[in-house]
């Protein structure tokens, strides 16, 4: 499968602490982080759910 590039544009401060365990798993730790993970639908859903704080590379 193909892999996508997801990058923290915003600060997890004031988020809830489900948006920021999700961002834990999606191993984003630090602001303006990117990380690659291979493309499946549990990872979309998870981007889904943090679309605020992340883009999609």
């Amino acid at each position: 499968m193909a892999t996508i590039k997801i990058k923290q544009i915003k600060s997890r401060i004031g988020a809830s602490v489900d948006q920021k365990r999700t961002l834990e798993a999606l191993g984003l730790k630090k602001l303006n982080q990117t990380v690659e993970k291979e493309d499946t639908p549990a990872l979309r859903g998870m981007i889904r759910k943090v679309h605020h704080l992340v883009t999609v590379e």
